[in-house]
C-alpha cells in the first residue's frame, strides 16, 4: 500500500541527462571492434540501467576479462569526449523540476565522478548538490532494490512514500522490488513494455511528471497500475 509520495527519486542517465543514445552508440562501436556484433536493441536489452562492474561482468562472461577492462576503458573515454560536445538534458526536465514541490534526489548506477561531471554539464549539479547517490555505495545494482533503499534512508523517507523516475528495465524493476511507485520514462530508448508494471506509469513526456505525481498522490483510478 502506497503512501503520499514525501520523495521523488531520479535516475540520472536517461532521465536527467540524454546521455543514453550516445552511450548505445559507443557500446556498439566497440563491440563491433572488440568481437561482439552487438546490436543497439541488444545494448539497450543488456546494459541500459546498469552499472559499470554489471556491464564489465556481462562482456567478461562472452569475450574474457582482459577484453571487458579494456572495453570499460575505452568505452569512458569515448563517452567523456562525447559529453563535452554532444551530451544534453532530457527533453522537459527542466519544466518539470522547476515546477515540482517536493524533495527529491538522484539514485544512479553511475559513479560519482560521472554523475558530477554529467549534471555539471547540462546545468544541473546545483539542483542535486549533497543529495546524489551511487550503486558504488551498495553491494547490488539495479535491478537489486538496494540503491533505491539506501537513498530513501539517507534522505529519511520511507519506501513506500517515494516516487521513482526511471527509464530503463533494470531500474524500474529495481523501484518495484523497494516497494516504490515507479514512473517509467519512455520518451528515450527503453520500449514501453519494458518499463510496464505494477505500480507504475508509463509516460513520454518529461514535462507531464509534476501532474503524473501529483495525480498518484490523490489516488485517482487508473493513475497507478
Amino acid at each position: 500500500m502506497f503512501a503520499p509520495i514525501e520523495l521523488v527519486i531520479f535516475d540520472c542517465d536517461g532521465v536527467l541527462v540524454d546521455s543514453e543514445p550516445l552511450a548505445v552508440e559507443i557500446h556498439t562501436e566497440l563491440g563491433a571492434e572488440l568481437g561482439w556484433a552487438v546490436s543497439p536493441s541488444e545494448v539497450v536489452e543488456l546494459f541500459v540501467g546498469k552499472s559499470a562492474v554489471s556491464i564489465r561482468d556481462i562482456i567478461a562472461a562472452r569475450l574474457g576479462a582482459a577484453t571487458a577492462a579494456l572495453w570499460d576503458e575505452e568505452f569512458h573515454r569515448r563517452l567523456r569526449e562525447a559529453f563535452e560536445s554532444r551530451l544534453r538534458p532530457v527533453d522537459g526536465i527542466a519544466e518539470a523540476l522547476a515546477t515540482l514541490d517536493l524533495p527529491t534526489c538522484v539514485a544512479s548506477s553511475g559513479t560519482h565522478p560521472k554523475l558530477r561531471h554529467s549534471l555539471r554539464h547540462v546545468g544541473l549539479y546545483e539542483h542535486f548538490a549533497g543529495r546524489v547517490f551511487s550503486a558504488t555505495e551498495v553491494t547490488r545494482g539495479k535491478p537489486a532494490p538496494d540503491l533505491f533503499l539506501h537513498a530513501a534512508a539517507r534522505m529519511g523517507a520511507a519506501p513506500e512514500s517515494c516516487a521513482v523516475v526511471e527509464d530503463s528495465g533494470f531500474g524500474a524493476q529495481a523501484a518495484r522490488a523497494a516497494g516504490m511507485r515507479c514512473f517509467g520514462y519512455a520518451g528515450g530508448l527503453t520500449p514501453r513494455d519494458r518499463l510496464a508494471g505494477p505500480g507504475t506509469v508509463v509516460f513520454e513526456d518529461m514535462r507531464e511528471l509534476p501532474r503524473l505525481l501529483a495525480e498518484a498522490g490523490t489516488g485517482l483510478p487508473g493513475v497507478l497500475r
